[in-house]
């Protein structure tokens, strides 16, 4: 999609408005360093990101055995703060903080924007939890977008069945497709907001981990939070009646500390991480034109056997003769519907 050219004038405003946010960001860190260097901050602390408004951090420390949340903003020299971040920061005597530095990060969640860049979305994640739901009705197609978007990043995916108990007890296709992703390897945890059904099980995978969030609109993300951080108070969108799809009601990443689950057999030592859970806002297509058909393809567990085995060194694993893959679903190895899930991303991603 070409983008829109803006007049002289449109151009003008653009540049006149950034000048003068650049211009505020000097002042205001000229003022941090003047206050550091007038030792009006206290030491240096470690702290870990929970939510980003603009240029101010909700920043989380330990105290005591007690969770904290601080204001914070930040240095001038430090974008690209996500949700999830460690950082360094310092409080002063009136109560506000400022973050001065941020730590290394061993994993990070990005998205592509409109524009088809990269941007980061959480960081230091252990797992992402796709959530599906029966309602509204998921579809193949968006989790394996969530998969491939999962293994690109190397974080390792989780799925979750929520509102299990809609289902009737056969099942249906539903089960039957998600088994499938069982058989891959995938972790699959069926659970209930409502019914409360499975929450014993989704805490288990959650304990000692950082994990996100991730799913349609109205499957039932908040609501499954909720329950597992029932001190918490999040906005719950209900479904619309006419058209049974999800209402966004989160609107930025938040990490929430995650409380032991009473019914967990752990260890002393495994109990004092109790893990963290980040609501990313909701996602109804999650883009991955930046990947390219290797990538792509790699992002399909199975198919990596078979990937480098085709006759024909640039096969595009449509009729070419001798294609491993295709190959591989003539024989059953690959399941029809996941190669013709890769056919419709790929012809998605060369559209865009």
């Amino acid at each position: 999609m070409s983008r829109r050219k803006l007049t002289r004038q449109q151009r003008w405003r653009v540049e006149k408005i950034q000048a003068e946010r650049t211009e505020r960001a000097s002042k205001k860190d000229e003022r941090d360093s003047g206050r550091l260097d007038a030792g009006e901050y206290g030491s240096e602390r470690p702290g870990r990101v929970a939510a980003h408004f603009g240029r101010s951090l909700e920043v989380e420390s330990v105290e005591d055995d007690q969770i904290r949340l601080h204001r914070c903003h930040l240095r001038a020299n430090l974008e690209g703060l996500v949700t999830g971040d460690q950082v360094i920061w310092r409080e002063a005597n009136d109560g506000s903080g400022v973050v001065v530095a941020r730590g290394e990060r061993h994993s990070v969640l990005e998205r592509p924007d409109t524009h088809g860049q990269l941007r980061p979305v959480a960081a230091n994640i252990d797992q992402i939890l796709i959530v599906v739901a029966v309602e509204p009705e998921p579809h193949p197609n968006l989790i394996d977008r969530y998969l491939v978007a999962a293994e690109s990043t190397g974080i390792p995916p989780v799925l979750v069945l929520n509102k299990s108990d809609l289902l009737p007890d056969e099942g249906g296709a539903l089960r039957d497709w998600l088994r499938r992703y069982d058989a891959l390897g995938y972790p699959l945890i069926e659970a209930s907001a409502r019914g409360e059904h499975g929450l014993d099980a989704l805490h288990g995978q959650l304990a000692n981990r950082t994990s996100v969030f991730v799913g349609q609109s109205g499957v039932g993300k908040s609501s499954l939070i909720d329950k597992l951080l029932p001190e918490e108070t999040l906005r719950i969108g209900e479904l619309s009646t006419d058209t049974r799809k999800g209402k966004h009601t989160t609107t930025t990443a938040r990490l929430y500390p995650l409380p032991p689950a009473e019914n967990l057999d752990v260890t002393e030592a495994e109990g004092s991480r109790r893990g963290d859970l980040i609501d990313s806002p909701g996602i109804r297509e999650f883009g991955l034109w930046h990947l390219d058909e290797r990538e792509l393809a790699e992002g399909f567990i199975e198919f990596r056997p078979y990937l480098g085995r085709c006759r024909f060194r640039d096969c595009r694993h449509r009729q070419e003769p001798g294609c491993a893959l295709l190959g591989a679903v003539e024989r059953g190895d690959i399941h029809p519907q996941r190669f013709a899930s890769f056919q419709r991303i790929r012809d998605d991603i060369a559209a865009s």
